[in-house]
């Protein structure tokens, strides 16, 4: 009982300490039932460059951030449920080493680990909580619980003309970012707008292929609506709608990050809800305090 105790505030702590980091701007963090698996920095591929991203897993929820002073303060705080999210192992890229892919609904992107070990250690521990938090929520454990993901963004890099229209970027003709498909695109290609509604319920930029798609599939649908050929109870719209995520406020791009201190990822065993908190890594050393 007494160890109990102890952890539950200890625990308590460390939420508290996570959800103050992120200061006002951030959303509560400490719920009933709540638990800090591990904390630790990943490589976040951004628009331009990969760059130092803060990530705190917690057993039902994963929340990442920008860092402005290492192990203190971050910003831009995202929120993503563990029965949202979908990972896909990746081979090493040019950009980043270690990588693998994060799925969800309002937003997919890669990241990178320090080491293959550090890599396939939050992997599986990710897994692990999203299969437990699926039990809890009585969803099958072998599926995901959402269909729709979001695109991942093809970095700026990747290409130099538009992926429509194959005109040269250049100050004047920026690129952008269609958001159902994720190509880059330039302004005049992705002048369209539609309510893609895992990712948001306003209207979003997309490319004019994807408005031309999204056309047809809702001609589709009315046309199976009015033939009786969909199932009964609520229709398509609002079972989309149901999915709409209810963290993650913000979908812009990351503003870039000047981060020094490399901290090691840190593990919390909570399989008997009384271990100490503790590094996962044993290669990584804490670095002293001065």
């Amino acid at each position: 009982m007494s160890d109990q105790l102890t952890f539950a505030m200890e625990n308590r702590e460390r939420i508290l300490a996570v959800e103050n980091s992120f200061g006002p701007s951030g959303k509560s963090l400490l719920e009933p039932g709540r638990i800090l698996v591990g904390e630790g920095r990943l490589m976040k591929l951004c628009r331009r460059r990969p760059q130092p991203k803060v990530f705190f897993l917690f057993n039902d929820i994963l929340v990442y951030g920008s860092i402005v002073m290492a192990g203190r303060w971050n910003k831009n705080q995202h929120i993503v449920r563990l029965e949202e999210v979908q990972q896909e192992d990746l081979e090493d890229s040019v950009d980043m080493s270690n990588q693998w892919l994060i799925k969800t609904p309002r937003k997919s992107f890669y990241v990178g680990a320090a080491s293959a070990e550090e890599k396939q250690a939050w992997m599986e521990h990710i897994e692990n909580c999203r299969s437990q938090q699926l039990q809890r929520l009585g969803l099958p454990a072998n599926a995901p619980a959402i269909k729709d993901f979001a695109a991942t963004w093809i970095p700026d890099n990747a290409s130099a003309i538009c992926m429509r229209c194959s005109e040269r970027f250049s100050m004047a003709h920026r690129r952008h970012h269609c958001r159902r498909c994720g190509f880059i695109v330039c302004n005049s290609c992705s002048k369209a707008r539609a309510v893609l509604r895992h990712i948001s319920s306003k209207p979003v930029r997309v490319c004019m292929l994807c408005k031309v798609n999204l056309e047809c599939q809702e001609r589709l649908q009315r046309q199976m609506k009015n033939q009786g050929r969909n199932q009964p109870g609520k229709d398509w719209k609002t079972r989309s709608s149901d999915n709409i995520p209810e963290y993650e406020t913000s979908s812009e791009e990351d503003t870039d990050e000047s981060v020094e201190n490399n901290s090691p990822t840190q593990w919390f065993n909570s399989q008997d809800n009384c271990s100490p908190y503790c590094y996962f890594n044993p290669d990584h050393v804490k670095p002293p305090r001065f």
